[in-house]
């Protein structure tokens, strides 16, 4: 845990959006004993993956079955503090795409996304925070993609400009924005 309190500290805020979601962030893991796990049932941190092709007009989306909405893939740590792998991991499990590349070396994007109430595997999971971290990354747009069933229902390469309009939570489409824009900086 303590690698990832570092990860956080020494993050570079982008915007206000970032700078107040850092301070949290570090807040959180200095009030709460587990961030990791879903034991938390307040807050714990996931990772997600930005993914463009070589050009960078393409992202690749997911249809997250729980949200109803395209969404880039990414999951819970479960109790990994190592955010670049489990963004790397739940990449390749939701999308199956095996070769894989980070653009940066380090954490792309933080923000705190607030999760409402939901079933889950018939079981109700109350509203909470993820503590999410993302990460760039650049996969080949030709590369065959496979759905995951129990999380997805589909799997496709979108055009950079076009996310906002596949999106039904309003709450993320800032987000998209914004890693947009920051992708255009690198």
């Amino acid at each position: 845990m303590e690698k990832l309190k570092e990860k956080i500290a020494n993050y570079v805020p982008y915007n206000e959006q970032e700078e107040n979601d850092k301070e949290m962030m570090l807040n959180y893991i200095n009030t709460f004993e587990d961030t990791l796990t879903r034991k938390n049932r307040m807050c714990h941190f996931t990772a997600s993956s930005w993914i463009v092709n070589k050009e960078r007009t393409k992202v690749l989306m997911v249809h997250h079955n729980i949200f109803k909405s395209w969404t880039c893939p990414g999951g819970h740590c479960d109790g990994d503090s190592d955010v670049a792998y489990v963004a790397l991991k739940e990449t390749k499990e939701e999308t199956g795409l095996k070769n894989i590349n980070f653009l940066l070396d380090e954490v792309f994007s933080i923000e705190i996304v607030t999760i409402d109430g939901h079933k889950k595997n018939g079981k109700y999971v109350p509203s909470h925070l993820h503590l999410n971290c993302t990460f760039l990354l650049e996969a080949d747009e030709h590369e065959e993609l496979i759905i995951k069933e129990d999380e997805n229902s589909a799997v496709k390469w979108v055009d950079i400009n076009e996310v906002p309009k596949l999106i039904s939570e309003a709450k993320m489409i800032d987000i998209y924005k914004k890693w947009n824009e920051k992708l255009a900086k690198i």
